[in-house]
């Protein structure tokens, strides 16, 4: 075991801020939805408390077990990652739920394998980049691999289909590749031909396509395509500059689909205004900021690379939820970090930043 001092406390201390913030968010957003679906007002509040819970205890666990471990069973991880997304599209094994084939699970009570994947590429990815530095001059050698692994797996969340978790993939495998060293002219390949790639798969389904065109012009579609960019816009517009408190949204009461989930934030908004908006994403803000400053003070490339991609994830989703919310992007389904509805996604993020703990407490001075 490597020598351990205390770690960044304000690491923790703001994502507290933020679970707290998410858990009365949630229950706000979702007592309507929760009396008229199971008659408790308390459904997914009490769901959520207890994903809390369990997230917790996977933080202070992976706070005090050395990083290192990861990189050492880095292969097994993704070969797991792998025959669980290959596991949840079999017929009668995964559940459908919303249109996509994600979950592996009983009842009401599931895992989401992609939200395990992107953990667990950026784990493999990071030990990959960290033990031959220098091959990241070369493609073929440096970057195709890990590039073909990451198509793999996009290529099977895109079976289930789920576009927003493949974006988020893409999108922090990016930012790695760029801290990685990569030389500019292959990241700006890369990003051409992610470009192309993603546009050809928005035209190739029919209901992408019209998220594109609800997203260019929701007021042609008000009652179809572009109802729920709509409806989060104009919960964005009355919640004003101070909000109409908590428990006073308009927008639960049915109008805003699952408000809980994809669509808190405006919910937030509107009960809390523009200045608890703000204030939010202040806080992940400074997340991401003392996230990446372990980054750069970690022992070695490893966990260097590490904390930032973990860190790259949680960026990359606020952007493209808010993005969504706010009518700056097209609807896709992305929860927003620590404050959603969901198991699978809330726990892992905690676990992510027990992660980002354990590397701030073996960090450099300075």
């Amino acid at each position: 075991m490597r020598s351990q001092k205390a770690a960044d406390l304000l690491i923790p201390l703001v994502t507290l801020c933020l679970l707290v913030i998410g858990v009365l968010m949630v229950h706000s957003a979702s007592t309507v939805l929760s009396q008229e679906r199971f008659h408790d007002a308390f459904y997914y509040f009490k769901r959520q408390v207890l994903f809390a819970v369990l997230g917790l205890l996977s933080m202070w666990f992976m706070s005090r077990l050395d990083y290192h471990l990861l990189q050492k069973y880095s292969r097994v991880i993704v070969i797991f990652c792998f025959l669980f997304l290959v596991l949840v599209l079999v017929p009668h094994v995964g559940q459908v739920r919303g249109g996509s084939r994600a979950w592996l699970g009983i009842g009401t009570f599931g895992i989401q394998p992609s939200e395990f994947a992107k953990f667990g590429l950026l784990i493999f990815f990071s030990s990959w980049f960290s033990q031959r530095p220098d091959r990241m001059l070369f493609f073929s050698k440096g970057l195709l691999p890990p590039l073909l692994v990451m198509s793999a797996a996009v290529l099977l969340i895109m079976l289930e289909p789920d576009l927003g978790q493949s974006a988020v993939i893409a999108g922090a495998t990016m930012i790695l590749i760029f801290i990685a060293g990569a030389p500019m002219k292959h990241l700006w390949s890369l990003v051409g031909t992610g470009t192309l790639a993603f546009a050809g798969l928005i035209a190739a389904a029919p209901y992408r396509l019209a998220r594109v065109l609800s997203f260019l012009d929701p007021w042609k579609y008000p009652d179809t395509i572009g109802y729920h960019i709509i409806m989060s816009l104009v919960a964005l517009g009355q919640g004003a500059l101070l909000g109409s408190g908590i428990g006073g949204s308009t927008q639960k009461h049915l109008y805003l689909p699952e408000p809980q989930t994809d669509f808190i934030f405006a919910i937030l908004a509107e009960e809390l205004g523009f200045i608890g908006a703000v204030a939010t994403l202040l806080l992940f803000a400074l997340l991401i900021f003392r996230g990446m400053r372990t980054a750069w003070r970690a022992p070695d490339r490893f966990g260097s690379y590490l904390a930032a991609g973990l860190v790259s994830i949680i960026a990359v989703q606020v952007m493209i939820n808010v993005g969504v919310v706010t009518g700056l992007l097209p609807v896709t389904g992305i929860t927003l970090p620590f404050l959603s509805y969901g198991g699978s996604s809330l726990t892992l993020m905690l676990t992510a930043v027990g992660i980002i703990m354990n590397i701030s407490r073996q960090a450099k001075a300075g």
